[in-house]
């Protein structure tokens, strides 16, 4: 009689990183206590992406850490990183891998998640089915412009939360009876979350107050106050309404995004508004030279915690307290 084989195996765990997140994954490697594998990436003068895993991912699940942004050498745009997730997805998958899983600190385009005018797309959806006609199992986020866009896939996707990162930090910096602001009623939700968070009180702005300008509602004046939104791009809304503050005589005003897109000439409009800091996540590469008011909490181990989670097939919730947006 034939022996039979053996059905017990260890499983794998590899880390590979595109180029838009080698710092992040590199934190998130060495909270993993794994290497990043070995991965050959390039773009050819006619401007094609290409990759190539130098080591077999047979039967391994496969983490592709890589936000969905330029770099801040100019080398590499968003649409570049994308492609590069895409054709890293399309490679696991083509060369065996158990399970293909994106790990997407910031994901791109996601402000563009409904129609907001006649014949123009829903680009969020639409890189969705992109990374999972290239064989995504399933998607790792953080902090999405609005929730709802998890049901762009039909793939599970754990969507993480630095909220509790970002006010353990406010809670040792500012003012403990600081007031948290949002900038206009999009942000209320996430406001009212880090309110809550640092048991203080909220206010929002109104840019359409009864006299045609902004009105602020709730107590300001004189008050330290708190400045949430989840994305700081060309900071346009945030000069606006330290603006408005600042006609209200509020004190010091501290602010806080998940991810620093920073666009263009941002840095240098932020650095005039006299802020006491501005408070990010890195999902998104700083520059070299970011001002010193700038301060960085690394969503790395939040993000290996869950991948450790995701691989041993553990509760993800608990990595975020049961709490995302």
């Amino acid at each position: 009689m034939t022996n039979r084989l053996p059905l017990d195996y260890d499983k794998r765990l590899m880390l590979f990183s595109g180029r838009s997140s080698p710092t992040l994954a590199e934190l998130i490697a060495r909270r993993l206590g794994v290497g990043l594998g070995p991965v050959q990436l390039q773009t050819y003068a006619n401007g094609e992406v290409y990759c190539r895993y130098e080591e077999s991912v047979r039967g391994a699940d496969v983490f592709l850490v890589q936000s969905l942004c330029g770099t801040r050498d100019g080398m590499m745009s968003i649409n570049d990183a994308l492609m590069e997730l895409v054709l890293l997805v399309d490679a696991a998958v083509g060369a065996s891998a158990h399970r293909v899983v994106p790990v997407i600190p910031w994901f791109g385009y996601s402000r563009q998640d409904k129609k907001s005018l006649l014949r123009e797309p829903i680009s969020a959806r639409a890189i969705a089915r992109m990374l999972e006609s290239a064989g995504a199992d399933r998607v790792l986020t953080v902090d999405l412009h609005t929730g709802q866009a998890q049901g762009f896939f039909s793939v599970p996707v754990d969507h993480m939360t630095a909220l509790r990162l970002l006010s353990g930090h406010l809670r040792d910096t500012a003012a403990p009876d600081a007031v948290v602001v949002a900038p206009d009623a999009g942000r209320v939700k996430l406001a009212k979350k880090f309110a809550t968070a640092l048991g203080t009180e909220l206010a929002i702005l109104d840019p359409e107050g009864p006299s045609g300008g902004h009105a602020v509602i709730g107590d300001v004046r004189g008050r330290d106050v708190v400045l949430v939104d989840d994305i700081v791009d060309t900071g346009r809304t945030l000069t606006t309404a330290v603006s408005v503050l600042r006609e209200e005589g509020v004190g010091r005003i501290w602010a806080v995004a998940m991810h620093p897109i920073l666009s263009g000439d941002t840095l240098a409009r932020l650095t005039a508004l006299g802020l006491e800091e501005l408070l990010v996540t890195d999902t998104v590469p700083m520059p070299d030279d970011a001002p010193s008011f700038v301060r960085v909490v690394s969503c790395a181990d939040l993000l290996a915690d869950t991948i450790h989670r995701i691989f041993t097939d553990d509760s993800v919730s608990e990595a975020f307290g049961g709490e995302n947006l």
